[in-house]
Parts: structure tokens; C-alpha cells; sequence
């Protein structure tokens, strides 16, 4: 549907050969005080799912608790007062019912990480030290436009998003996107819930789309598209948005609430928020983006 991955634009080597922060170098002070812009009426949206919990089992059920649960706890008292009671959390970060942010160095093809890194200079046994989640500690701000791709109801089964459906989003709200704004995507769709059907996701055309917008960072209920889609680069969005332009992205978000909201407030942008936690030397954090009206 498009270009190659050898044909595909590249932002290796454009904010320096060491770099770890990829589009987030595209959020100016200018971009920043066009999202600070955005709030005026004080409502927040979160776009994180809601992770349900179980507890840590041993015994015959723990395999299929482990491989099912994403969250899972045990309740631990650390003290001599009931109120000293803590939990274990053993959180398995990168699973479709917890919304998080994909570090820089999560997508590895041909032995290297964005910007060009060895696999082997950017993570070890002891974890990232390049391209680490926790480089996004001091937050993500910008301005935040939604668009929404199926308004009142969902994409149909395993639809290839292309760039001119990205347009025709923009078209219906009449928003101009910017270089450096954050995208929500809502297509209607809750990989969990619709495990099983084949999924909608990003073209590699839809991915060009959101270089040539200078889009920051990516934040949807779809992603990549499974199984692939036919004759175009399978992954798209992390083989291309992740690796080649360092694009990031929140995986698992979900929109429905937001999409809501810019009905109720009368248009698409808002305030885009984002941190995570400072937990050192990960692929990806959980994180509970915040649209703010």
C-alpha cells in the first residue's frame, strides 16, 4: 500500500545519533502553549482502560491466572496496624488490558533500536539503558486532537486505515493538525473485548500520514492490524512509527470517553497529558494520559 521499509522516511540521525526522545522532539514551547491554550473549561478526560486486578495464585491455576491476568496482586501486612497493608503488584506491562507507553527501544528489527543502536548497547539483563520508558518522566504535553474514524459505532472487521481516512476525520471536526500535536484515534474497537475478530490498524500510509503531520506521539483503540494486513509492511505502526521515526506510542488506550467529552464540549482538541512512573530501565511503563478541556 505503500513504500518499503527501506523506502520509508527515516528520523535516524535527525536529532543526533544518541537520541531518545524521537517525535517528542517536535513538542515546541510553541506546541506546549497551543495545548495550555486548549483549557477552558477544566474537564479531564482519562484515556487509560481500566485494569482489572486478580490475585497471585499458586497451585494449578497459576499458569492460566498468569497467562490471562495482566495485573495481579498479593496483599501483603507490613506492620503491627491493619492499616499497614501494602500490595505486591507483578504487572505485565506490554499486555492489551494495561494502557501504556512503548519505550523507544521496544521495536528491535535487524538488531538495532531507534536511532540506529545496537539491540545489545540498548538493553541487557540488567535492562534498557538507552531508549528507557522512564526517559518520559517529566511528562508529555501538547495539544491533543482526537479524530475519530467511526462516530457512533465501530471500523468494520480487519479495515486497513489509510491516510485518506486519517483526512476525512480531520475534514468531518474541521481541525487542522499540527507538527508536534498528540493523535487520539478511536475506531471503536477494545482489542480485549473483540479478541478473536480481525482487528483494524494503521497502513503504512497511515504512519507516513502522521510523519508528514509531525504528529508526536500516538494514542489509540487500534494499532497494528492482526493478522496483517495483505501486502503491506506487517506492524506498521511499530515497525515504522516506533523503529524508523521514533514515534511514540501509548498502547491500549481507549477513547470512548473522550470522544464523548468533545461531543458535550463542541470540538476535538484539548490538553494532552502524560507521564510515567520513574521506574528505571523498562521497554514501556503503564501511564494514564489525560485530555483536559
Amino acid at each position: 500500500m505503500d513504500q518499503s521499509p527501506a523506502e520509508f522516511p527515516s528520523n535516524w540521525g535527525r536529532w543526533g545519533d544518541a537520541d531518545q526522545l524521537g517525535t517528542v522532539n517536535l513538542i515546541t514551547a510553541e506546541a506546549r502553549a497551543r495545548g495550555a491554550a486548549q483549557v477552558r473549561t477544566g474537564l479531564s478526560v482519562s484515556l487509560a482502560r481500566k485494569t482489572p486486578t486478580l490475585p497471585l495464585m499458586g497451585g494449578p491455576m497459576a499458569a492460566l491466572r498468569a497467562n490471562t491476568t495482566a495485573v495481579q496482586t498479593i496483599m501483603s501486612f507490613t506492620g503491627a496496624s491493619p492499616i499497614a497493608m501494602a500490595e505486591l503488584m507483578l504487572v505485565t506491562t506490554h499486555h492489551p488490558e494495561v494502557t501504556h507507553l512503548d519505550a523507544l527501544s521496544h521495536m528491535v528489527v535487524d538488531g538495532q533500536v531507534y536511532p540506529g543502536i545496537a539491540q545489545a548497547a540498548s538493553s541487557g539483563p540488567t535492562g534498557v539503558v538507552h531508549g528507557a520508558a522512564d526517559v518520559f518522566a517529566g511528562g508529555i504535553v501538547t495539544r491533543g486532537v482526537l479524530l475519530d474514524l467511526a462516530p457512533g459505532g465501530m471500523l468494520p472487521d480487519g479495515h486497513a486505515v489509510t491516510a485518506d481516512d486519517l483526512d476525512a476525520a480531520a475534514k468531518r471536526v474541521d481541525v487542522v493538525v499540527e507538527s508536534g500535536d498528540a493523535l487520539v484515534v478511536r475506531a471503536g474497537w477494545d482489542r480485549v473485548r473483540d479478541d478473536g475478530r480481525p482487528l483494524p490498524g494503521m497502513t503504512s500510509g497511515a504512519v507516513r500520514w502522521m510523519h508528514d503531520h509531525g504528529i508526536s506521539l500516538y494514542a489509540g483503540d487500534i494499532g497494528d492490524a492482526s493478522p496483517p494486513i495483505e501486502d503491506d509492511v506487517p506492524g506498521a505502526l511499530h515497525r515504522l512509527g516506533l523503529l524508523r521515526l521514533g514515534l511514540l506510542l501509548v498502547d491500549g488506550a481507549q477513547a470512548e470517553e473522550l470522544a464523548a467529552a468533545c461531543a458535550e464540549q463542541g470540538r476535538h482538541t484539548f490538553l494532552f497529558v502524560a507521564a510515567v512512573p520513574r521506574i528505571l530501565g523498562t521497554t514501556g511503563l503503564p501511564v494514564n494520559p489525560l485530555a483536559v478541556f
